[in-house]
């Protein structure tokens, strides 16, 4: 699935990309990498792309809780429960991930 042009992305940036039932939170790290996670917080729901990016991780605006943008394992309380990140590439200058 495509979920945006990589050049739409800064460095520490999240988008939010909703598709059928389910959304998701597209990341671009400093050096350039990117993750596709699920888009809401497994703690208190609220949507990952209205989050702060620092590099590897991301906060989630509600109780400010941080994931590992990559692993997607929790760094910081109150998440403790890790969100899902999607096998994710860029190709041909597009953000592509697959679920599984």
């Amino acid at each position: 699935m495509v979920a945006c042009e990589f050049a739409s992305l800064a460095a520490n940036d999240v988008a939010r990309f909703d598709m059928a039932e389910a959304t998701y939170a597209v990341i671009k790290t400093k050096d350039g990498r990117c993750s596709v996670i699920d888009g809401l917080c497994t703690h208190g729901k609220a949507h990952l792309a209205e989050g702060f990016v620092d590099d590897t991780t991301i906060e989630c605006p509600k109780h400010n809780g941080r994931f590992n943008a990559l692993t997607g394992e929790p760094v910081a309380s109150p998440v403790r429960v890790a969100t899902t990140v999607y096998e994710t590439r860029v190709n041909d200058g597009k953000i592509e991930f697959r679920k599984p």
